[in-house]
């Protein structure tokens, strides 16, 4: 005879007479691979039952971290970031000797005005 709140030895605690095949590992499961730009192929399992709408159609692939499509043969191309600029970059970026003359004196104007001096 058991008594008290511990399981028989053996028996799942919590597996009711429902429910043990649609979770877990006896659940109906399906296969997507997915390829990133690398050619790196990751395969995810889905519940059988879900939707083919539900099925993202991009992830990130584990291993790069790259972007990774169901289509094989044109995977997600890997976001190009913007490399860092270095200093002369930014100045030949720099608007021309007119333009800043300009904006200079601009500036200066409202300073002037702020103190209400004139020159």
């Amino acid at each position: 005879m058991v008594s008290g709140g511990s399981a028989i030895r053996g028996s799942r605690v919590g597996s009711g007479p429902m429910g043990e095949q649609d979770r877990g590992v006896h659940a109906e499961r399906i296969a997507v691979s997915y390829w990133d730009a690398s050619g790196n192929e990751t395969v995810r399992h889905f519940a059988a039952n879900l939707p083919e709408e539900e099925i993202p159609e991009v992830i990130d692939s584990p291993t790069t971290g790259l972007p990774a499509g169901r289509d094989k043969a044109n995977p997600p191309q890997v976001a190009k970031n913007e490399p860092y600029k270095t200093h002369l970059a930014y100045v030949k970026e720099r608007r021309s000797e007119d333009e800043a003359k300009q904006i200079l004196d601009e500036a200066l104007q409202k300073l002037r005005e702020r103190r209400g001096t004139s020159a």
